[in-house]
């Protein structure tokens, strides 16, 4: 009987249930819902969920309400806030619209911080993976490459791939990947290292489930809640990189951003402090945001953590 139930274990794990559950039997789903309710019982992790779908709402449904375009010049330049109907936050050094360039920026940070995040975590995961999994020089290998990376000043690396290639979001978002995946990989390997001798993948293996197999079925669903936490952290981390690229001069000239006016207007910041202060509003709220999000996932997923 024991050697029934060790079998049905390890066809489980093989096919990336966790031993002692039937694929999809309740007990499956049931990590998944006390993770969820746990989550929304950290309220700053709601207040984080909440603020960031305004944010993505206003950013992605607000220009269809409120069309003003943020390049076209609307009225005098530094006009203050609530002074003119046409532009309630004011206007910036050539006269265009506030509000409008923190709608229409938005788009242009969201975007190229999403592209950025999907390459930290496509090139992270794979190395880290790699690495963790098969161990030995491969992860020697890859370990030394990744410090490479890690020890390049990551603001003047970004700097110079964007110097080298025509600014745009393509090229913005590519070199904030290039600098920013070394952590990802080293979570991932750690997780790797920790998962790839337990009972279950060893009677995945037993069974002659391929390498391929068992890092996709049964190792990678079980790493998966440190690195939802860290593509959170990922998301914030590449806003604030790209607004700080696009503030000295680097970003996609034919796009607004939430940093690019910051740059443009930081000369005026005393005189018109409102052409930096609500671009700026944006780029925090949006990064607290995702930290909010993370920190509820990391409490969620380690319960021993609340309270801390």
């Amino acid at each position: 009987m024991s050697e029934t139930t060790g079998l049905g274990d390890a066809a489980a794990a093989d096919a990336g249930v966790a031993p002692g559950l039937g694929a999809g039997g309740a007990g499956a789903a049931r990590p998944g819902r006390e993770t969820m309710r746990l989550f929304v019982r950290n309220r700053a992790a709601v207040a984080g969920v909440v603020m960031l779908v305004g944010i993505i709402f206003m950013t992605f449904v607000g220009p269809r309400i409120y069309d003003n375009d943020p390049k076209d010049i609307v009225a005098i330049p530094l006009t203050g806030p609530g002074e003119l109907e046409e532009a309630r936050l004011g206007t910036d050094y050539l006269g265009r619209d506030v509000l409008a360039g923190v709608i229409g920026g938005g788009v242009t940070s969201l975007t190229v911080a999403a592209m950025a995040a999907a390459m930290v975590l496509v090139i992270g995961i794979s190395i880290g993976a790699l690495a963790g999994y098969y161990g030995g020089w491969l992860d020697s290998a890859l370990m030394r490459f990744t410090e490479f990376f890690q020890v390049l000043p990551a603001l003047l690396f970004a700097m110079v791939v964007v110097a080298l290639f025509e600014p745009s979001k393509w090229t913005i978002a590519f070199a904030i990947g290039v600098v920013a995946w070394p952590g990802i990989a080293r979570i991932t390997r750690a997780e790797f290292l920790r998962l790839k001798n337990l009972e279950f993948v060893r009677s995945a293996r037993a069974v002659g489930a391929t390498d391929w197999r068992i890092i996709r079925k049964v190792v990678f669903p079980n790493a998966l809640p440190p690195l939802i936490v860290s593509a959170t952290l990922i998301m914030g981390t590449a806003i604030l990189f790209e607004a700080g690229l696009a503030f000295l001069g680097l970003g996609d000239p034919n796009s607004t951003s939430w940093g690019l006016m910051i740059g443009l207007n930081r000369g005026n910041f005393l005189t018109a402090w409102w052409s930096v202060t609500f671009p700026g509003l944006a780029i925090f709220f949006t990064v607290l945001s995702f930290s909010l999000i993370g920190d509820g996932l990391q409490d969620a997923y380690n319960p021993k953590l609340r309270g801390r």
